[in-house]
């Protein structure tokens, strides 16, 4: 069936009813065609179609009413649809970017992988490279403070050339003294050197100037002398084997003298030999003693009893100590009268012979004043009160 160019509801300039022609469109039925569409014709139901999303609302343009044709009743008007709720209009919110960040090479890759060695190295390198821009730029500032310097300083030098020049001293007139200088003093030779030969060992030896003091006070204790005596033949002297030690070393003579203090007595016998060497080979050798000297105050000390005995070397004399009571007992093992005794004396005689040698090299060392003969050793210094 044909309906002409005005559609299924007739031409155009056909009467009929009218709607408003910018009114709201027709009310539709959901699965109902638009006017003008394809579709079942109206009063049947529309095929069912399967369910779709609910369209988004559009802006609807007006429809133009169409005539309605002749013998076709005009079709109702639809019921206008509720139109879903508009939601409020919100700018939408646009994703957040985050800001890159550079990979640091030191991080440990997600997934526990190997790190950027790579990055490691490039890293390391410029670290490198920094360090020794910084120890360049030192030397670079070192050399520069030098060279500054160093011009400083040739420059001062060439403007000293217009100091004054240093005065003329006045030459010294023909009587004016010149000046004089003494000779250097030479430092005393070795006192031992006197007294280890008898070369060397010219002063004046008696029994009096070895031992002068009568008194003397040995480290606050004071002692008497009691007798001296020389003897040339050294065994006759000695006792228990020390005589013939004396005489295979070359003993020149011995030297006695003993001395008394609070009930004991102690004789001391100063062997003289030619050398050193030899007066030290008798004391390694010695054995038995030397023969105690007796006198006032010491008649019977160490006459077949048991006494402190001691020896001893310095330089040319070895020297032999005998202690023991002046009322002739034994010396007990314990006791300590008789063995201080034998140490006071054996110490002054270790002082005398010292003594001795310290003259010896003093006078060696000193000069001799011209025209006057040589002082002659005093040979007998004052005694201690």
């Amino acid at each position: 069936m044909s309906f002409g160019q005005g559609g299924p509801y007739g031409a155009q300039g056909d009467s009929g009813p009218h709607t408003t022609p910018w009114g709201a469109p027709p009310p539709q039925q959901p699965g109902q065609p638009q006017p003008g569409q394809f579709g079942p014709p109206p009063g049947q139901p529309a095929p069912a179609l399967p369910p779709q999303q609910p369209a988004q609302p559009q802006p609807q343009q007006p429809v133009q009413p169409q005539p309605p044709q002749p013998g076709h009743p005009a079709p109702a008007a639809p019921q206008a649809a509720p139109l879903p709720p508009q939601q409020p209009y919100a700018p939408a919110q646009q994703p957040t970017r985050a800001q890159p960040q550079a990979p640091s090479p030191w991080a440990q890759p997600q997934g526990g992988g190997t790190p950027d060695w790579a990055a490691l190295a490039d890293t390391a390198d410029r670290d490198r490279r920094r360090k020794w821009l910084l120890i360049g730029g030192g030397a670079l500032a070192t050399a520069a403070v030098a060279a500054i310097v160093a011009t400083a300083v040739v420059l001062s030098d060439k403007g000293d050339k217009n100091l004054p020049a240093a005065e003329k001293l006045p030459s010294a007139s023909a009587g004016t003294p010149e000046p004089t200088f003494s000779k250097a003093v030479t430092p005393p030779p070795n006192p031992r050197e006197f007294i280890s030969s008898q070369e060397k060992d010219t002063a004046p030896l008696t029994v009096k100037t070895l031992f002068p003091h009568s008194k003397p006070s040995l480290d606050k204790r004071v002692y008497k002398r009691a007798a001296q005596d020389t003897a040339t033949d050294c065994a006759s002297v000695a006792q228990g084997g020390l005589g013939q030690v004396l005489a295979d070393n070359g003993c020149r003579q011995v030297l006695r003298s003993t001395y008394v203090r609070d009930g004991v007595a102690v004789t001391v016998g100063v062997a003289v030999f030619d050398t050193k060497a030899a007066a030290d080979k008798a004391k390694e050798q010695s054995t038995g003693n030397i023969a105690p000297l007796t006198g006032d105050d010491a008649a019977s000390f160490c006459q077949g009893t048991a006494c402190r005995l001691s020896a001893n070397a310095e330089g040319r004399y070895a020297y032999f100590t005998i202690a023991g009571f002046t009322n002739g007992s034994a010396v007990t093992p314990d006791d300590t009268k008789a063995l201080q005794a034998g140490r006071d004396v054996a110490g002054y005689t270790f002082r005398r012979i010292m003594a001795r040698a310290n003259a010896q090299a003093a006078a060696a060392a000193s000069p001799k004043p011209s025209g006057n003969p040589t002082a002659k050793p005093s040979d007998s210094p004052k005694n201690k009160a």
